[in-house]
């Protein structure tokens, strides 16, 4: 290629504009600023637009019209030299009488010739062409056409695609034409950088996305340094959001298989670890666990709860299910017998003889032990593994005995535990057995109801109509005549204690029609189909 040829960028269509630019001392640019495309791209958009037609000159009707001969201009010599091809009088008898213009002369111009109606090219000019041997076309979308004056030995030292190009057999090119280039602006850029000694230095203030595009485009053109100092900027800066995160990955991951060292940005996101271990995920849970800080433990419960649940989701972390698990009941156990122990020094009769400085830390350790087994068998029921949970609570018999003998302060928080198992069982979120269900309600429900008014002023999450319908539904559950025993309780207290109790008149409307309503209907089905047969 002897020289550039622009084949589509034809005379009449084309606006050159040569840029502005800081030159480095070898004729070329540092690094174009993205203004000079955005506006040339602007303008250009601005010209492709078709102008609005202009309305018609209007002639005030009240206005006297003087004959042309009297509103003649003075010809000078001047004035005629400035008058344009395009201007010209075109009507020959005008032009015999004078070289005069008037008003009807102007608006006869003939139309626009129609190559002006077609889309415009734009061509910018980098570099200094006296400087160097090499020009390098850059043809992009919507028109866009770039000229770069370059120098051949930068481009066969920085470049392995150039060097290809440019190879011995062709060492005589001193044009080249890219066609369909997608990011004209970020190739022209990364072109630049191979004029500049402190690369890194120019990368610092450009984005995350800027910068990936930069690795794109020196990737194609195998520009290793460039690549090198943008991963070197990408494992320094701070990545913003998860999307920003997935972009950088992605395109480092990309370079992977190239043989590019792109384990140090990785590892922001990667441990040679291939499996989190089951040590960091006790330590978490632990850490949670002994808080004495209400607000940043009601945080973290939250932030560990949610993002449990998103790993739950997630089909790579099936296999570390049962370690999860194994590690919540570790510390549910440790719970239970922390909260035994502080049920039996707080049942010691001595200990409401003691001052309130020894008693009250005893009692906030009961409430933060409750609710720690809360927030534990919350992150069992949601992976649907709080059954083994109902069966040891059911289970807790001695610590149900000592319940009795606390003060209700003390105490009620205890009786959360058994509301959200109930809450789950109804929702069928857990599924125990009949007997862990039957003993479930043996042991803990009186307990609940014995609580149930500081229940709904005490804990913060309590939801009354939630936590009753759980009850009823649980018991409902049972054989008929199970129910039928703990219906006949409950109405006992109920009618005592009023709003003190919970509510099951739902359960107890369903367990009245199981027992009086259904057996007679069958009764008489079977005696109808009887008198049928006879």
């Amino acid at each position: 290629m002897a020289e550039i040829r622009l084949t589509r960028v034809e005379q009449g269509h084309t606006k050159i504009r040569n840029v502005p630019i800081a030159v480095t001392p070898e004729g070329f640019w540092c690094c174009p600023s993205p203004v000079v495309f955005q506006k040339t791209i602007k303008t250009q958009n601005t010209l492709n637009k078709p102008k609005p037609s202009s309305p018609p000159h209007k002639i005030n009707p009240h206005r006297k019209q003087n004959p042309m001969s009297e509103r003649k201009i003075p010809f000078t010599p001047s004035r005629s030299a400035a008058i344009s091809d395009g201007q010209r009088i075109l009507n020959p008898e005008i032009v015999t009488e004078g070289p005069v213009l008037t008003s009807s002369v102007v608006t006869e111009r003939p139309p626009k010739p129609k190559v002006d109606t077609l889309p415009r090219k734009v061509a910018i000019e980098f570099g200094e062409a006296g400087t160097s041997d090499m020009k390098v076309v850059l043809l992009g979308k919507q028109g866009f056409c770039v000229k770069l004056s370059v120098h051949k030995n930068v481009l066969v030292e920085f470049s392995t695609f150039f060097a290809d190009k440019l190879s011995e057999e062709q060492s005589s090119l001193s044009s080249l034409e890219i066609n369909d280039c997608e990011d004209i602006e970020i190739y022209v850029e990364t072109v630049g950088l191979m004029y500049c000694k402190e690369m890194k230095q120019r990368l610092i203030k450009q984005s995350v996305s800027r910068v990936l595009r930069i690795l794109k485009v020196a990737e194609q053109l195998g520009f290793n340094s460039c690549i090198h100092s943008c991963l070197e900027y990408l494992e320094a800066v701070p990545w913003v959001g998860e999307e920003e995160e997935e972009k950088v990955v992605s395109s480092v991951l990309r370079l992977q298989g190239e043989g590019i060292g792109v384990s140090p940005v990785l590892k922001r996101v990667s441990s040679e670890i291939s499996k989190p271990s089951k040590d960091t995920l006790v330590q978490i849970i632990e850490l949670v666990l002994k808080s004495n800080d209400e607000r940043s433990r009601r945080e973290m419960k939250s932030v560990v709860l949610k993002l449990l649940k998103e790993n739950s989701g997630l089909p790579s972390y099936a296999g570390s299910a049962d370690i999860c698990n194994e590690t919540i009941y570790g510390s549910c156990q440790s719970c239970f017998d922390s909260l035994l122990s502080l049920f039996k020094q707080a049942a010691d009769p001595e200990f409401s003889d003691k001052q309130m400085e020894t008693r009250e830390p005893v009692v906030k350790q009961i409430a933060l032990e409750s609710d720690n087994l809360s927030w534990l068998l919350e992150i069992l029921a949601d992976r649907q593994a709080a059954d083994e949970f109902a069966v040891i609570w059911a289970s807790q018999q001695e610590l149900a005995t000592l319940h009795e003998k606390l003060p209700i302060v003390s105490r009620y928080h205890a009786s959360c535990i058994t509301a959200r198992l109930f809450v789950g069982i109804g929702r069928g979120e857990l599924l125990p057995s009949k007997d862990t269900r039957q003993l479930l309600l043996q042991t803990w429900l009186q307990p609940l109801i014995n609580d149930y008014s500081w229940l709904q002023h005490g804990c913060r999450s309590f939801d009354r109509k939630v936590v009753e319908e759980g009850i009823g539904r649980t018991i409902l559950t049972l054989p008929l005549e199970e129910q039928q025993s703990i219906m006949l309780s409950w109405l006992s207290s109920f009618l005592k204690a009023g709003d003190n109790c919970p509510n099951l008149q739902r359960a107890f409307e369903v367990w009245w029609r199981r027992t009086f309503v259904r057996p007679y209907v069958e009764t008489q089905d079977s005696s109808n189909s009887f008198q049928t047969d006879n």
